[in-house]
């Protein structure tokens, strides 16, 4: 993990629509280089954090400062890959092209020239040489997430988001894509933010969890955040976590999240 200035700050900050909150007095230090899972119940505000990243939503209040600077639209220096991100079987474009619009995404059809090598080198980063050159609605969805990380990855960023990535995959595909991404991240000094639903693929590869539930947020370490006092405190409510004997880790007590591994 870098010891640099940190990729994301914020005090003081809330965020919400129409001058309604949906969360509040968040302060937060993201590390540069760090990999941090963003986590919490649907609805509660977890990608309304990655927009006001983008700089697509101001604050309602507080301070929030990425990578040095207050956010703005189309940074450069962010790598994005949207929630529910996928392909119709009949989408003809090639995984190579698609990679290549992380450069110049307006522009359909235009060849790459001088860019080749950027998407060479992010196809190469992701190990997606082998199938770039097919339709993408004919790859498996591993293969999409794939091409969609190497897309994002394309322009070289400090920063990269990724909202819900692992949604679609299976358990096997889930834990490969996040051992990737730690990898991609590692090799090339990225600081990671992950919006997932199911903390167990992500454990033993993540710095950080950043909690977002009941209008609030909590971040630290995962034996910080993902306890059971921990998160009763956040809900203000009673929440117990606990483990199977393969390791994997339940959140008890909330009527959303009984029926599956959540954190």
């Amino acid at each position: 993990m870098s010891r640099g200035a940190p990729a994301v700050t914020a005090a003081g900050l809330a965020a919400g629509y129409g001058g309604r909150p949906v969360w509040s007095g968040a302060d937060l230090t993201i590390p540069a280089g760090s990999f941090t899972a963003v986590l919490g119940p649907n609805g509660s505000g977890k990608s309304t954090l990655v927009r006001l990243i983008l700089g697509l939503l101001p604050p309602l209040a507080g301070r929030l400062e990425v990578l040095g600077r207050p956010p703005r639209r189309g940074n450069p220096e962010i790598g994005y890959v949207a929630q529910g991100a996928g392909f119709d079987p009949e989408f003809s474009i090639r995984g190579r092209d698609f990679v290549g619009l992380g450069i110049d995404g307006h522009r359909w059809g235009l060849p790459l020239g001088s860019h080749t090598a950027e998407v060479e080198g992010a196809l190469r980063s992701v190990g997606a040489e082998g199938y770039a050159g097919r339709p993408l609605g004919h790859l498996s969805g591993g293969e999409q997430q794939r091409l969609l990380l190497a897309q994002a990855l394309v322009g070289s960023p400090r920063l990269l988001l990724m909202d819900e990535p692992l949604s679609h995959l299976d358990i096997r595909n889930q834990r490969t894509i996040v051992q990737l991404i730690r990898e991609v991240a590692r090799r090339r000094g990225l600081t990671v933010l992950l919006i997932g639903h199911d903390v167990n693929p992500l454990l033993p590869h993540v710095d950080h969890v950043l909690y977002v539930a009941a209008g609030k947020i909590a971040m630290g370490t995962p034996d910080e955040i993902i306890t059971t006092e921990r998160l009763s405190e956040i809900y203000s409510a009673p929440v117990e976590v606990i483990q199977d004997s393969h390791g994997r880790v339940f959140v008890v007590g909330l009527e959303e999240e009984t029926s599956h591994p959540h954190a």
